[in-house]
């Protein structure tokens, strides 16, 4: 694949009023959001529900230009026999793969958590490429504490984020590269001002490195936290607030060169999450694209509807084709409440 190719795919991932469905849970994951409404996490059910998801043909062609999956899903056959990638390309969305193995604790570093999963990664991307995936995602973490994030935690990390984004450049596949500064520390003082601090730390060691592994900018999304307070600092902000600061950061950080930024909700609710990036969107104008790439935030009311049950399936997909629709408008920076409150 040429360079024009993958900027191509970068570009389609952040089209107009467009963003990812995160769908790549873990197993342990999967398994706390079925416990959440009663269900069992079989391999049949796993594949029922993504497959709901999947084939709610207007809101994937409408607002979902990209599908994360998981390595189990990535393989899965729908219950018609085709592949759920096959099913995800039908709706004219790229199908993408989550490829790092999970956090461990740093060695002497305590709180701190490093991102595995580079070795092997090469081969594996060229399987997933056959696959048909055509973007990845690898997430570090970075948790504020007493006296963390250290610096090397942070340029640790980095480094991970750079060799993994230049491995998947190398076969073919456009890296979401997703350092996220989480929300849920144990810090009374975790307020928006620490987390607007330790984000603009975070991404400008993030860019340092993609440059120094030679990681073409133009062919690569981020996926950055958006600058919250801390759930356990007692502190509130304003939604204004959120979006000023997160504009404010990126534009100290992200080069213009990257095409598009697909924000995580980090633990937001559904509202908030598409509320902040309707506010962003209508600060404009911005060098870069400004979407989505929510899990949780995307799936929560789908999941609920759906209960496991077949006869569900209508009420499942409009659950989910409303969320998808509100963030497309957020997208855009034409979200409003009314039309959350009129759907």
């Amino acid at each position: 694949m040429t360079d024009n190719k993958l900027d191509d795919v970068a570009k389609r991932l952040v089209a107009d009023g467009k963003g990812i469905l995160a769908a790549d849970e873990s197993s342990g994951t999967i398994k706390k959001r079925f416990d959440s409404i009663g269900v069992e996490s079989t391999a049949d059910l796993r594949r029922d529900y993504r497959e709901m998801m999947f084939t709610a043909v207007e809101a994937m062609r409408s607002n979902i230009s990209g599908v994360i999956l998981f390595d189990e899903t990535i393989r899965q056959k729908a219950s018609d026999g085709r592949t759920l990638v096959e099913k995800i390309e039908s709706s004219g969305a790229l199908p993408g793969i989550k490829v790092d193995a999970g956090t461990k604790d740093i060695p002497f570093f305590p709180g701190e958590k490093i991102t595995e999963g580079l070795d092997g990664l090469g081969e594996r991307l060229k399987e997933y490429h056959a696959l048909g995936a055509r973007f990845a995602k690898w997430r570090a973490v970075i948790d504020i504490g007493d006296g963390i994030p250290t610096d090397y935690a942070i340029g640790a990390n980095a480094d991970a984020l750079a060799r993994y984004a230049a491995l998947c450049q190398a076969a073919n596949i456009v890296p979401i590269v997703e350092p996220e500064v989480l929300m849920d520390g144990p810090v009374a003082r975790h307020g928006i001002e620490t987390c607007e601090i330790v984000t603009e730390r975070t991404l400008n060691t993030v860019f340092d490195a993609l440059k120094a592994a030679r990681v073409r900018l133009e062919a690569m999304i981020l996926k950055p936290n958006m600058v919250v307070p801390g759930k356990n600092s007692g502190a509130k902000s304003s939604p204004e607030q959120v979006a000023e600061r997160t504009v404010r950061v990126l534009k100290r950080t992200a080069p213009a060169a990257v095409p598009g930024i697909a924000f995580l909700s980090g633990g937001q609710s559904d509202e908030e999450a598409t509320r902040h990036l309707s506010l962003m969107n209508a600060i404009g104008p911005l060098p870069w694209k400004l979407t989505f790439s929510y899990g949780r935030a995307l799936q929560a009311a789908a999941l609920k509807a759906w209960g496991g049950r077949r006869e569900n399936l209508a009420a499942a997909q409009a659950a989910f084709a409303h969320r998808a629709r509100m963030n497309g408008l957020a997208a855009s920076g034409k979200w409003s409440e009314t039309l959350e409150k009129a759907a």
